[in-house]
């Protein structure tokens, strides 16, 4: 019966969903991109701005990177950090204000 043991080919096959001892990606409520993602732990605006959300070719070859944080100078001086999807109407409104001239007039190149 050893012997046996020994020979058995064991396949991969699918878990049954109660005998995982890890939850999917779907029970986890992940994100199909990892940069989406939002750390739990606190980090600085240093270590935010190292991250990349994405890294790869698009549709028409392209090679693509986009950072998770876009750094953005506060009227006060100080630097933050905005998610590119949690923040990203914030990121609209900063795009916006540096197409205005000190007049309040849009400017388009």
């Amino acid at each position: 019966m050893n012997k046996e043991n020994e020979n058995q080919i064991n396949q991969p096959v699918s878990e049954d969903w109660h005998s995982r001892q890890e939850p999917t990606a779907k029970e986890k409520n992940l994100t199909a991109n990892p940069g989406d993602r939002i750390d739990e732990q606190p980090q600085s605006v240093e270590e935010k701005a190292k991250q990349v959300a994405v890294d790869s070719p698009d549709i028409t070859g392209d090679h693509i990177t986009v950072p998770t944080y876009f750094v953005v100078d506060e009227p006060d001086g100080e630097k933050k950090a905005l998610h590119h999807v949690k923040d990203a109407e914030e990121i609209s409104d900063v795009i916006r204000q540096a197409r205005v001239d000190e007049n309040g007039n849009r400017t388009w190149w």
